[in-house]
């Protein structure tokens, strides 16, 4: 008799379909770089009060 594996091991194993990939559009481009500017605005605020 065979050795089940286990489960885990199977979500590292190749897709059997290849995934397209899609462009980003304006859209997309404008929240990624609201979400950058506002970690950023963050980060600068809190390395502030660390450093003051």
């Amino acid at each position: 008799m065979l050795i089940n594996l286990n489960p885990i091991l199977q979500v590292f194993a190749r897709q059997k379909e290849e995934k397209k990939e899609r462009q980003l559009d304006r859209k997309d481009w404008i929240n990624a770089d609201r979400i950058v500017m506002i970690i950023l605005f963050l980060s600068v605020i809190i390395g502030a009060i660390v450093f003051s």
